[in-house]
């Protein structure tokens, strides 16, 4: 027999991975899976079934028989056949009947196991898999203990399981995430939330991550596992079975069913104290068409488009007097102006269902690109926190996992639940922070027409080592590598234009406007508050006659360009009286595309057209262009921006919400300094200074060394 290890050595799970994924050769992850956590399950409880084996041959009383199912069933561990036990299947690995030995075992374990009927994989015999490598993988899970009583006091088992569902997702990719939750985020739920006693339901459950969290949870704050009842449904039959073995692992007893929550609502009568979720986001296939008259729709009818709202009312619908619930959603939930989902969000907010809002990091997900939030609803929420809900914007909590993940830290996790339960248990605990935490009366929620993304009210705010790093990293930097040799015509465009953009925020630094406080703003003498929206006004003026004028498109770069020339192939209509036409020092942008930079500003045509779905605008009388240019492109302003776009999948930028974004306007000379600066750049471009152009980048290259 392999000599074990009780693997408690630091990176076991890795190094164990990298075995096991070595094996997988060409296998598709998404069906080594099985193959790989069916092994590990079998090895298990034929550890446990043995240790207790062993106890009852060794008892020198001879009490109990070896052989009596029963002896096993008294001990909560699930009864092996000889045949399915490891130590036989470990001798017969080099044999080419492996794979059939492992299905009879799985068939076998499956009959005198009723509650694992139909869980387990038996597809071990299929010709497509290399029964050579099954052996050498056999071998490898045959080096470690996981059933034995000193494996399960260390959890050796819950950490392989739980780390190879998480590695798995990775290589899945987006197909991946449809049955895992990142450890953080379900942690981070359950620390909220505090599942110490009742029932916990979870209607779209994966592979009940975050049951075994709850249970984690209440081992470690000295709780009792007989408190609470575990309640789930996937509708994924595969990914079922997966919960079914997660929670057998550990002898977590659950009421886990299979079927769809929405169609075949298998828990129909359970009103829950907690419910924990991660439903698909944005899902257009949850056959609402068949649901329009539901009992759950209390809010109002979701839309047969996007499930986000049936998952939100399907949760409160299941929710007791007292109960909470915490959940994950994409960030469009929060946000979108679908007539349908609107009046739900704004109907469940006036009903002061919603507790508390945090905007997650991106990329912590393996199923989506989608910017997530979690919401928590609280059926009983304390008197002082009534008509009030809590924002935690959490985007900037994370550390890098790899290029394309990030996940939040043990500290991230405290620190943030720590906000939430000085918020809703201890009112004087409870502070706002400026760039991290707000509470926000119902009032003002209202005058945003209940779009609750929490960067709506939460200011940007940076640490100023990080702010002036962001500085120096995406001004100073890009100015210091635009080479004039390769292409003139760009360096002296992005030049004039990171030039201007290193001189307003070296003008708003030096006045130490970043550190503001927007809810109850002091400025400098001389300077004012103002919104942007009070600066601009949006223009609809058609190409009624049809001109032939220059057709521009935005790029992400802020950059008008003709679309002819721009594209490949013509992108726009042949019939032009629609488009809008656009003059000199007017701005357009695309609503959709905002959030990633596509605005622009004309400053070398006197007139053009773009697309009608393009929103155009210039500044009031005595508003300076230039000023407002670099005002929108400045570092807080763009964010801010981007944190006032609606809509689900595609979000949009509307005119009317640069009413909400304030700053500090200079002084009048102020101003005029600073576009003698810009427009002495534009002069130099005019008269092809290219002397004058390389002493400011001597200039920028000094000021990168020195700042």
């Amino acid at each position: 027999m392999a000599n074990k290890s009780n693997g408690a050595n630091l990176g076991f799970e890795e190094k164990l991975w990298q075995a096991a994924d070595k094996l997988r050769s060409n296998m598709d992850a998404s069906e080594y899976k099985h193959v790989v956590l069916g092994l590990i399950f079998l090895k298990y409880i034929s550890d446990a079934f043995n240790e207790v084996y062993q106890e009852l041959v060794n008892d020198p009383e001879k009490l109990a028989d070896p052989d009596d199912i029963d002896e096993y069933k008294s001990k909560n561990v699930f009864w092996v056949p000889r045949k399915a036990r490891w130590d036989y299947l470990q001798k017969n690995a080099k044999q080419p009947t492996i794979g059939r030995l492992v299905d009879d075992a799985m068939d076998a374990i499956e009959r005198d196991n009723p509650n694992l009927k139909g869980v387990l994989p038996k597809n071990y015999a299929r010709e497509a898999l290399d029964k050579q490598r099954l052996g050498e993988l056999i071998d490898l899970i045959g080096t470690i203990g996981l059933g034995d009583k000193e494996s399960r006091s260390k959890d050796i088992l819950g950490r392989v399981y739980e780390y190879f569902l998480g590695k798995f997702a990775a290589a899945e990719g987006k197909k991946g995430g449809q049955f895992y939750t990142p450890r953080c985020v379900v942690k981070l739920l359950v620390e909220i939330l505090e599942p110490f006693k009742g029932r916990i339901y979870d209607p779209c459950c994966g592979s009940s991550g975050m049951f075994v969290q709850s249970e984690k949870f209440i081992q470690e704050h000295g709780g009792k596992i007989g408190d609470i009842s575990i309640y789930g449904q996937e509708s994924n039959q595969t990914t079922w079975r997966l919960a079914i073995m997660n929670l057998a692992i550990r002898g977590i007893d659950a009421n886990i069913q299979w079927g769809d929550s929405f169609t075949k609502d298998l828990h129909k009568d359970l009103k829950t104290d907690f419910i924990l979720a991660n439903p698909p986001f944005n899902d257009s296939d949850w056959k609402g068409d068949m649901l329009r008259e539901d009992v759950r729709w209390k809010y109002g009818v979701p839309p047969t488009s996007n499930a986000n709202f049936a998952w939100v009312q399907h949760f409160i619908y299941h929710l007791s007097s007292n109960g909470k619930a915490g959940f994950v959603l994409g960030n469009g939930s929060l946000v979108s102006d679908d007539i349908a989902e609107a009046g739900i969000r704004k109907n469940i907010i006036e009903k002061d269902l919603v507790e508390c809002i945090i905007a997650l990091p991106d990329q912590l997900f393996y199923a989506t690109d989608i910017p997530a939030c979690l919401w928590f609803l609280n059926r009983s929420k304390a008197e002082f926190t009534k008509n009030k809900i809590l924002f935690i914007d959490a985007r900037r909590k994370f550390v890098n996992v790899d290029r394309k993940h990030k996940e939040l830290t043990e500290s991230h996790i405290s620190e943030i639940s720590g906000i939430y339960h000085n918020y809703t248990k201890n009112e004087k605990a409870y502070r706002d922070i400026r760039g991290f935490c707000k509470i926000v009366d119902l009032d003002k929620i209202r005058e945003h027409n209940c779009f609750i993304a929490p960067g709506r009210f939460i200011d940007i705010i940076e640490p100023e080592k990080e702010f002036d790093e962001i500085f120096k990293t995406k001004i100073i930097n890009k100015l210091s590598h635009i080479s004039i040799e390769s292409n003139l015509d760009k360096f002296i465009n992005d030049f004039i234009f990171y030039f201007g953009c290193y001189k307003f925020e070296k003008l708003f630094l030096a006045h130490n406007i970043k550190n503001i406080n927007w809810d109850n703003p002091v400025v400098p003498h001389g300077w004012e508050v103002k919104k942007i929206g009070d600066l601009l006004v949006e223009i609809t003026e058609k190409n009624k006659n049809d001109n032939e004028y220059p057709v521009f498109s935005v790029t992400k770069n802020k950059k008008f360009v003709l679309s002819d020339e721009h594209f490949n192939k013509q992108v726009y209509s042949t019939d032009l009286k629609n488009y809008k036409i656009v003059r000199r020092y007017n701005f357009a942008f695309n609503p959709a595309r905002i959030n990633i930079g596509s605005i622009g500003f004309l400053d070398f045509e006197d007139v053009g057209l773009v697309s009608p779905a393009y929103t155009v605008f210039k500044c009031k009388d005595n508003v300076n262009p230039y000023f407002v240019w670099y005002l929108i492109n400045s570092y807080r302003i763009f964010e801010l921006i981007k944190n006032f776009c609606i809509g689900t999948v595609r979000q949009v930028f509307r005119m009317q919400d640069f009413d909400y974004i304030r700053f500090a306007m200079p002084p009048s000379d102020f101003i005029d300094e600073f576009i003698q600066e810009i427009e002495s750049m534009i002069n130099i471009k005019k008269n092809n200074e290219i002397n004058t152009l390389k002493k400011y980048k001597t200039l920028i290259l000094d000021a990168k060394n020195n700042y």
